[in-house]
């Protein structure tokens, strides 16, 4: 077996091809669909296959780390900026443990996970806008 570079799964290539994947696999709806639904189903698309990829590379790397002191395991949020045009950029994010949504449009997590969020905030925040959702942390 050739040894692959498991970050390689988290590469421009990989995510095209695990969206091109889907967009096959779902051909029949993508046909049905106007302009609109057609971007909402990639962009939909794009965020499962970073969860899939990153859940693959954990799985090869054997990353899945032991169940810690508190009785649950570390959380893992990972992010990925993608060139989205001349000058805009895609932003994906994936949580492992899913994060848990509590009342008050309000999240728990980890603290990777939550400093990930507390960072996505920041970045969806315009200098003269509300703050976003507060976040809890475990």
């Amino acid at each position: 077996m050739v040894g692959v570079d498991p970050d390689a799964l988290l590469t421009d290539e990989a995510l095209r091809a695990a969206v091109g994947a889907l967009a096959n696999r779902n051909a029949h709806h993508l046909q049905a669909m106007d302009d609109a639904e057609r971007a909402d189903a990639v962009a939909h698309w794009r965020a499962l296959a970073v969860d899939v990829l990153v859940a693959a590379r954990a799985a090869v790397t054997g990353d899945e780390a032991p169940v810690g002191p508190e009785g649950r395991q570390p959380g893992r949020a990972v992010i990925v900026f993608e060139d989205a045009g001349e000058e805009d950029v895609a932003v994906h994010a994936a949580f492992h443990p899913e994060l848990e949504e509590l009342d008050g449009d309000q999240v728990a997590g980890t603290p990777a996970q939550i400093t990930a969020m507390a960072m996505l905030q920041q970045l969806a925040d315009d200098p003269g806008s509300e703050p976003g959702p507060p976040i809890i942390q475990p």
